[in-house]
């Protein structure tokens, strides 16, 4: 199976990237730090920086943090480079993490913290605020889950089932 030289999965990368430093770029210069304006009952913009990763785990330990950012990364060009043109469920999840992962890099080696300001809440539930990044990341998980557990697998088993024939 011929691979894909994974340009365009970096292109697709690299696009997430830009929406996603454009619009912490937009909330820190239209938004004071916490300053909040709700769009939904449910739902609002509030500028926050997050020092820790997702859940403000490992609060203040930006270079390590960093430096799995970067390893993450990596890893993911290598698998973009790898993965065949034909699993293009796979690559475009790999894509999304990967934009989202150099996104929330970006930040905290410019700003030594990432900016968040997605918010959501229902009543007294509160969801811990998120970025374009993070949302990124999640979606780009969950398909990864999705190809590699559900898709592809039952592409092989059925490439299997005919050669048996």
């Amino acid at each position: 199976m011929k691979k894909d030289n994974g340009l365009y999965w970096l292109a697709m990368a690299g696009l997430v990237f830009i929406i996603d430093i454009a619009s912490k770029f937009w909330i820190i210069n239209h938004f004071f730090l916490f300053e909040s304006i709700n769009l939904l009952p449910f739902f609002s913009i509030t500028y926050v920086r997050n020092i820790g990763a997702a859940f403000s785990i490992f609060e203040g330990q930006r270079l390590l943090l960093a430096a799995v950012a970067v390893v993450i990364s990596g890893v993911i060009i290598y698998l973009l480079y790898r993965t065949p043109r034909a699993k293009k469920l796979e690559n475009c999840s790999l894509s999304l993490i990967l934009g989202g992962a150099l996104g929330n890099l970006f930040d905290r080696l410019y700003h030594g913290f990432v900016i968040d300001f997605l918010d959501v809440n229902f009543g007294e539930w509160h969801y811990p605020t998120f970025n374009i990044a993070d949302c990124a990341i999640c979606i780009g998980i969950a398909l990864f889950i999705l190809s590699s557990c559900i898709i592809y697998p039952k592409k092989n088993d059925r490439q299997k089932r005919n050669k048996e024939k």
